[in-house]
């Protein structure tokens, strides 16, 4: 594995730092409203976790799972909603749970498919933020790390479905894959 991890770019104890200080903003946001946290699968779901331990406010979740990249390293632009929401978010406060916005393409289709559902309001929340590589202009209104168009590894993102559970990001060598061997 050592020889995979090209780089490491954000260390566990950083991410676990920056979770816990968008969970506090967002519980002083959202002070008296009740949220609908909208995880996007797959790559979201370890950030949700740790997120939803550090926001005080009344929460509720469901799920979705939409895809750019398929096996891919970089989006494809072709956006499709592989599994849709269980629950209407007619009324409700909708805080999307991204864990990477790259291009942009894909939140922006999925904005734009969730506002004709009328919630209260529609935020969004991204752990790791690639402003370089945006090709749409996105509003992000909580971001946890700015970071450089690179392909990033661990905390939820995969490489070919595998290594989401490496608690830190790093850039990986796909040539030096130990499944490979």
């Amino acid at each position: 594995m050592q020889e995979f991890v090209q780089e490491i770019l954000i260390s566990d104890a950083q991410i676990q730092q920056r979770v816990s200080e968008l969970g506090a903003q967002i519980s002083l946001d959202y002070a008296g409203k009740e949220i609908l946290l909208l995880c996007i699968l797959k790559g979201g779901v370890i950030f949700l976790a740790d997120l939803a331990k550090s926001i005080t406010v009344p929460l509720e979740m469901d799920f979705m799972a939409v895809s750019s990249y398929g096996s891919a390293t970089h989006s494809s632009g072709v956006v499709k909603i592989v599994k849709d929401l269980e629950e209407s978010i007619e009324g409700k406060h909708v805080l999307i749970v991204e864990d990477i916005i790259d291009t942009g393409l894909t939140l922006k289709y999925l904005i734009e498919n969730l506002k004709q559902r009328q919630p209260a309001s529609l935020k969004i929340v991204a752990l790791f933020d690639k402003p370089d590589n945006r090709a749409v202009d996105i509003l992000v209104d909580y971001s946890g790390f700015i970071i450089p168009n690179k392909f990033i590894v661990g905390y939820g993102l995969d490489y070919r479905q595998f290594y989401r559970n490496v608690p830190y990001i790093f850039v990986p060598n796909p040539e030096k894959d130990p499944r490979d061997r």
